[in-house]
């Protein structure tokens, strides 16, 4: 067994266990170093909600399948993202992130990323519209790729929603 496979295999059991235990996770949590920062940007919501174009970004892997899938090999993990056109349908997505259980979701991808929610909110004109455009990510991003994840991508992606006047943002974590 190489390297590369015996750290798959470690990585696949801490996610099975952090799963079924979810105990095992917080005692590890207790120990993680988040990065930090003193300033966070914020924006005061000033628009009706039902006038907001609301767009998603999720940590929780998914991308259309036609797309590249995250890098799960670097141990850093992949801090690029992928678009998801608002009216791609579900069957068009999938999901590639391995530091969670995500087989429910597998089933229905509404549980991470709750695109039919938002389409029944704005149909019913609880809000404006939904974003032409939203953003996937694979979450589990470490060590050196933090630093262009935060300079180079998020910055991108920000300006990309601010050109679809995107009101308000709903974060889906995996």
């Amino acid at each position: 067994m190489t390297m590369k496979e015996k750290n798959s295999l470690k990585e696949r059991i801490i996610t099975a266990l952090f799963s079924r235990f979810p105990s095992l996770a917080e005692e590890w949590a207790k120990g993680f170093k988040a990065v930090r920062t003193e300033d966070i940007p914020w924006t005061p919501f000033a628009v009706k909600l039902s006038e907001c174009r609301v767009a998603m970004v999720t940590t929780a892997g998914v991308h259309l399948k036609n797309q590249d899938p995250f890098d799960m090999v670097d141990e850093e993990g992949d801090y690029t993202y992928r678009e998801i056109p608002g009216k791609a349908k579900n069957e068009d997505l999938t999901i590639t992130h391995k530091y969670y259980d995500h087989r429910d979701a597998d089933k229905d991808i509404n549980i991470i990323y709750p695109i039919d929610r938002l389409r029944e909110m704005a149909a019913a004109g609880e809000i404006g519209s939904v974003a032409a455009t939203h953003f996937g990510f694979m979450g589990h991003i470490v060590g050196s790729k933090i630093e262009s994840l935060l300079s180079k991508v998020a910055p991108e992606v920000a300006n990309k929603l601010i050109s679809d006047e995107v009101d308000l943002v709903l974060l889906t974590p995996g």
